[in-house]
């Protein structure tokens, strides 16, 4: 039976080429159908109404001709799953890291990925997460323009090469994140006005038209697309893009029904299956249990962490980094996640956030030093490596590995890539390739950022600066920055201090100091020390021993003198 949802229409077709077209029979509730059996690998399409254009299915598991494209049906069941072994793997404990497949290999494809999938294992990463996937118009994108958000992109391999990187990952031991965007659809072939109101009119978010959360046949479009994948591909998790601008006000936030059918679907699968949300509220209702008030979800990002970090380690303090210059920025989010939880934004002009519950495990926030976001969005999508000194990129892996939330890192992190990762378009239509390049300066240019640094999105230049260099891993000064990630992921595995979750196992305390600032910072008996002013730093050794070092500290009798950028992990002997 062949269903599409199209209120909007008083006739549609199916369409296949070469064939007559089938007049589909209206149902309720805007529905319409036929009886029609598609072969795998069919092309076909709908027509709406008058309009002979044929349309791709809203739901499309393929477009092997682009978005603008004829669908193609895809049957996911007869490929030969080996991952019946699998029982998933809980987020806590866990270490992320963040791919993007079209620039993690030069090949630019799911199978590539696969090949390097041994080195996540050695770097002792738990969970892979792949930026979005689904269809966009184009070769290459960032994937946050999608609009057939069952489809798997074609120049990735397509979906049965997302089926084979999902099982090669189980067997290697790893979890698979898909990252999926249900806040926006993209600015070309998003075609989903023409059958009906799955967009709001006049409302819209910073990317596009607000999804229409209003109608049940698109609330169901979110929560289908999300089983298709843990169901389908056998997915362990999603990060959901921008939370905060689904537009929802029925009785039951959409995301308390997805993680409500998310929970089902895990126990009938007996895995773990996990929802992740990047969510800009500081808000911990997302994590909250269900009958707490909350949406049930398991984690969220916090940028929080992000921006404390990242303005100790820089100094960078423009924009939404102005307020996490403050000397307790880094030991509140440390010890109470959130940075703003009802304190004053100086970025958004008022009072933000709100303070995360003490019985809330600390693994429930993914933290990190860098993010597709958090170097893509900057004007030269430039990494902390181009920014820091080699003894200032060892202090960020101390801090990043372990701080009280489940880390993640942004791909090339582990050995300070070289190359940028900055904003890239292919967009086909030259007017919108410049419109997006305008918006880009425009958004740079009202951060107080020098617009003048921002590389042209379409330029393809542009998007091969931005593909990993995979020659570095072995060089000297990246090398030794990767050994150092393997063996503070191999700390963190090993001393049950370093997963505790509880709030009352940790504490951050900073002092101002001569060019600079040192911080305290604990996990239970686990003492983080870290030195990022410009003389040594007299610390007494309180009967613990050096457990790591970045730079060796000065041993004088009871105390050490920690170096000037640096950090030491101190533990009971």
């Amino acid at each position: 039976m062949m269903q599409v949802w199209a209120p909007r229409a008083d006739r549609v077709r199916l369409r296949r080429p070469g064939r007559d077209d089938v007049e589909l029979t209206a149902a309720d509730a805007g529905w319409w159908q036929g009886d029609v059996v598609l072969a795998d690998g069919d092309e076909y399409g709908f027509v709406i109404g008058d309009d002979d254009r044929m349309l791709p299915d809203p739901r499309s598991r393929r477009q092997l001709r682009g978005v603008h494209g004829a669908s193609a049906w895809f049957d996911p069941a007869p490929f030969p799953w080996t991952d019946r072994a699998w029982h998933g793997r809980q987020l806590a404990g866990g270490l992320i890291y963040e791919l993007h497949v079209g620039t993690f290999t030069p090949e630019g494809t799911l199978d590539a990925a696969t090949g390097r999938l041994d080195h996540l294992v050695s770097l002792g990463v738990t969970h892979v997460e792949l930026l979005p996937v689904n269809g966009f118009n184009g070769s290459h994108n960032w994937g946050y323009d999608g609009v057939l958000w069952f489809t798997v992109h074609e120049a990735y391999g397509g979906p049965a090469a997302y089926q084979r990187f999902v099982d090669a990952a189980h067997a290697a031991g790893l979890a698979v994140v898909q990252d999926v965007v249900y806040n926006h659809l993209g600015p070309s072939g998003n075609y989903l006005p023409a059958f009906g109101p799955y967009l709001r009119d006049g409302q819209a978010t910073t990317w596009g038209d607000s999804l229409n959360l209003d109608e049940r046949a698109v609330r169901d479009v979110v929560i289908d697309n999300a089983l298709m994948w843990l169901r389908d591909y056998h997915v362990d998790g999603l990060r959901l893009d921008a939370v905060h601008a689904l537009h929802d006000d029925g009785p039951v936030h959409v995301l308390r029904e997805l993680a409500e059918a998310v929970d089902a679907l895990s126990a009938h699968e007996g895995r773990p299956l996990t929802l992740i949300a990047e969510s800009d509220l500081n808000d911990p209702v997302m994590v909250l249990p269900r009958e707490a008030g909350g949406y049930g979800l398991t984690a969220q990002w916090s940028d929080d962490f992000h921006h404390a970090l990242h303005v100790a380690l820089t100094g960078e303090t423009v924009g939404y980094y102005a307020d996490f210059a403050a000397l307790d920025a880094l030991p509140k989010t440390w010890t109470d996640g959130f940075f703003h939880d009802g304190t004053f934004s100086s970025f958004r002009g008022r009072d933000h956030g709100h303070p995360i519950p003490a019985d809330v495990p600390s693994w429930r926030l993914v933290t990190y030093a860098q993010t597709h976001d958090q170097v893509g969005n900057r004007a030269a999508g430039d990494r902390l490596a181009a920014m820091l000194t080699p003894e200032r990129r060892r202090v960020a892996a101390v801090l990043t590995l372990t701080a009280p939330g489940t880390p993640m890192l942004f791909m090339g992190e582990e050995w300070g890539a070289s190359s940028p990762w900055q904003f890239f378009t292919s967009h086909p239509e030259p007017d919108l390739a410049e419109a997006t390049a305008r918006g880009r300066k425009a958004e740079f240019a009202r951060m107080g950022w020098d617009e003048s640094l921002v590389p042209h999105p379409n330029d393809p230049a542009t998007f091969a600066r931005s593909r990993l260099a995979w020659d570095e891993v072995d060089a000297a000064g990246h090398a030794d920055l990767l050994a150092l990630y393997r063996e503070l992921a191999r700390l963190r595995r090993e001393q049950p201090a370093l997963t505790d979750p509880r709030a009352d196992r940790r504490t951050g305390e900073a002092a101002e100091a001569i060019g600079g600032r040192v911080y305290t910072l604990t996990r239970g008996d686990v003492r983080v020390l870290v030195n990022l002013s410009a003389a040594p730093w007299d610390v007494p050794a309180d009967g613990d021993v050096v457990w790591l070092v970045t730079v060796p500290p000065a041993s004088r009798g009871d105390r050490w003198l920690i170096a000037p950028d640096s950090a030491v992990i101190v533990g009971p002997a």
